[in-house]
């Protein structure tokens, strides 16, 4: 057993993110474990682009309002306490509310070393459309 030295704190990368996303990496795991986990913090409005990932991904919300949006127009809402899971290869988006700033913890498995295909494979950013759509609250 051992402690992990804490990476610092990165700033999310303009060609994933809109607007001000911070994340600390958890876990990077190595095999054989492909556990990713990072905490991630957004300010009021921003957002991921369009993304899936190989073998899916959970988002459990800490702090504010999660926004997820789906390709189908669904955008759900939802709280701290709360757990979304995105099933492999299903396009999505995630990001805070424009009233408060949101943080929740994302995890998600790397791909196989001998697997081609990306962990997360990133696509365009959303449109204001999209991010303004009604939501759905989980119940």
């Amino acid at each position: 057993m051992e402690f992990v030295k804490p990476q610092p704190t990165g700033k999310g990368p303009e060609n994933w993110f809109s607007g001000d996303v911070w994340f600390d990496v958890i876990h990077a795991g190595q095999e054989p474990s492909r556990l990713r986990a990072n905490m991630v913090r957004f300010a009021p409005g921003a957002r991921t682009a369009w993304h899936h990932h190989a073998v899916g991904q959970t988002l459990h919300v800490v702090a504010g309002i999660a926004l997820v949006g789906t390709r189908d127009g669904v955008v759900l809402e939802a709280h701290p306490g709360e757990t979304v899971t995105c099933p492999p290869g299903e396009e999505h988006w995630h990001g805070a509310t424009a009233e408060y700033f949101m943080q929740h913890l994302a995890l998600w498995d790397g791909t196989a070393p001998d697997d081609d295909e990306p962990e997360t494979t990133w696509l365009e950013h959303i449109t204001d459309d999209q991010y303004n759509a009604p939501r759905t609250r989980a119940h």
